[in-house]
């Protein structure tokens, strides 16, 4: 691996640009190159962000020896397909979340990388947050018992977007769930592991996605009650309670700047906020697997990925959600 772990982005929208602040965070990686299917989109992020290399088509990009690694920040539609093409090509990939719409595109990226020998990993950057970090570690030490109880939500308003935007429209698979409700889903397992059993419900806009979808994951000892929407806002702090105590993630928790146990009577806060927007720490995780010869992460492992969806598959089973592109 050269000095500095060299990156190219592909999909230039508002969280490639977030992506491309933080990457200027760390000191061992650069943005090389970015692509988008409008040359002059992609000659303008280049120059804002120091690229080297801007093209009008993603698989210049990937075939630009130049690049370790590829951010996919690209609409959910597009992540298996040009993932595939950027492994294909022996490319590393960080692909954003959901990784693939379902099973069946998850399993094909998991093979490509198998295949190809190459690094990927879904950007779940909640997973490298340092509060959930240190909440996971402290749940598994037992500090609050045995976990009974979990509970996380992730709602805005959205009913006022474009209908053919990425939000509302099917043939992007647009809806909460998998834009947003990805988030509960991934902290309820994060701490409990893969449910017994899942039981879900949805409100189905005029479009035919999901508006609120209302979960519950079943375990042995525990439930976690999980929720996402896009018509209200929701507090958006996420609480985890055991036998001997809670813990609590601050709102908006997926970001969280900061964590609280509450025990014995007693609530202690700890503040730790990110650098820049958080996504540092996933950057970060990837340079370390990239050094280290490894080919998926251990804290976001292709396991973890493929569990995730196999989850949202079962939810989108039980509520009717089926795009049209599946059909």
């Amino acid at each position: 691996m050269k000095e500095k772990i060299r990156w190219g982005i592909v999909g230039l929208g508002n969280i490639a640009q977030k992506f491309a602040d933080d990457l200027k965070l760390i000191a061992d990686g650069e943005l090389t190159a970015v692509a988008s299917r409008d040359i002059q989109k992609a000659k303008r992020f280049g120059e804002l962000n120091n690229a080297k290399h801007a093209f009008g088509s993603y698989q210049e990009l990937f075939k630009c020896t130049e690049v370790d690694v590829v951010y996919i920040a690209t609409p959910h539609t597009s992540h298996a397909d040009l993932s595939i093409m950027a492994m294909n090509e022996g490319r590393n990939v960080l692909c954003e979340k959901p990784m693939g719409i379902n099973r069946g595109e998850v399993e094909r990226m998991i093979a490509s990388a198998r295949k190809n020998k190459v690094f990927l990993m879904e950007a779940l950057w909640s997973r490298f947050n340092p509060s959930i970090r240190k909440v996971k570690d402290l749940v598994d030490q037992g500090i609050i018992g045995e976990v009974g109880y979990l509970h996380a939500d992730f709602a805005f308003y959205a009913l006022d977007k474009d209908i053919n935007g990425r939000l509302l429209n099917p043939e992007l698979a647009g809806g909460s769930l998998l834009d947003i409700g990805i988030y509960p889903i991934f902290l309820a397992y994060l701490i409990l592991g893969f449910p017994e059993k899942i039981m879900a419900t949805s409100k189905i806009f005029k479009t035919g996605v999901d508006i609120q979808t209302s979960m519950i994951l079943e375990y042995s000892n525990a439930q976690a009650i999980l929720y996402s929407g896009l018509t209200s806002n929701s507090e958006m702090k996420a609480e985890i309670s055991g036998s001997e105590g809670t813990v609590f993630l601050t709102p908006r928790w997926h970001e969280a700047q900061e964590y609280s146990v509450e025990k014995n009577d007693k609530l202690e806060k700890v503040q730790l906020p990110t650098r820049g927007k958080g996504y540092e720490y996933e950057i970060e995780e990837v340079h370390q697997c990239l050094r280290n010869g490894m080919l998926e992460s251990d804290l976001w492992s292709l396991k973890h990925t493929y569990d995730l969806i196999r989850i949202m598959d079962d939810i989108r089973k039980q509520t009717g959600v089926v795009f049209p592109f599946e059909q």
